[in-house]
Parts: C-alpha cells; structure tokens; sequence
C-alpha cells in the first residue's frame, strides 16, 4: 500500500527488532494509518520530490516495539505521525535544512551526528493542526538523551 507516490506502508514498518523479536508492527487503528498518510503526503514527499531517495530509519512503532527499543512513552511513532529519515542521495544536512525551510512540521530535530551533519533526521506532523515548527538538537548527557532548542548546542 502506498502512502505517497514514494513511500509505502511496509517501508515504514520494516523494523529489523521487530523481526528479531517477533513483534507484529503492522497492525495499527484507521487513525494512525490516515496519520501516516498525512506525514508521508506532507513531509516525505516534498523532501523526496527535491532532494531524491530518502531512507525511512524508523516510522510507525507498535506500543510492543517502541517499549521494546526503550522509546518514549508518548512516542509520536506510536501513533503514526513520526519518521526518522537519511537522505540516500542529499546529506542528513540537506534534508533537514529543506524541512525546516519549506514545510510545516511538529517537531524537527537534529540527531546526534556532528555539526556539520545529523545521523538522521527526525520529523513529525500532526495531520489534525497544531504543529508547532519546533526544532531541536538531540544530546548526550549523563548518559540520557537530552534535547535543546535550535541554533543552541
């Protein structure tokens, strides 16, 4: 099933830990998959049309698989309005600089990577309204993942 001309349904729920663990990830509500719909239309598709191939690292995540990876309990990949994105043939740099200047997005941060590039980018949308364009950097402390606002590091 696709979710945009360049991005289907088991794209974004292929998890090797879900594999691993035998986790089923692929049964979600009707409300989280139009949520997947409105992220891939509204985010993934804009950046995929502009910058080329892009590698969805982690998308939807079944309460059992996000409890599995130690994500947060409020995860918007649980309800199907977040995705972890690499550019394939534009830097993570790239990417996230397309997102946060020409598309409306909850929340967008900078993971981890240098300062020159992030390991990926992480994007969400909330397909009722209300997104906030907040823009983030993630970072190590004490051991935790921690984040601070953009441009502060």
């Amino acid at each position: 099933m696709n979710l945009s001309k360049n991005l289907t349904l088991d794209e974004v729920t292929s998890s090797s830990t879900a594999d691993r663990l035998h986790i089923r990830n692929d049964n979600m509500s009707n409300e989280t998959l139009e949520n997947l719909k409105a992220i891939a239309i509204n985010v993934f598709q804009p950046a995929r049309d502009i910058l080329g191939p892009i590698r969805v690292s982690s998308g939807y995540r079944s309460p059992e698989l996000n409890k599995a990876i130690g994500g947060a309990q409020n995860s918007q990949h649980s309800v199907g309005e977040a995705l972890d994105l690499q550019g394939i043939r534009s830097s993570n740099n790239e990417l996230f600089h397309f997102i946060k200047d020409n598309l409306i997005f909850d929340q967008l941060i900078w993971e981890f990577g240098s300062n020159s590039n992030p390991d990926w980018v992480h994007v969400s949308y909330r397909r009722g309204g209300g997104n906030r364009n907040q823009i983030l950097i993630s970072v190590k402390e004490n051991g935790k993942t921690g984040y601070k606002r953009w441009p502060s590091v």
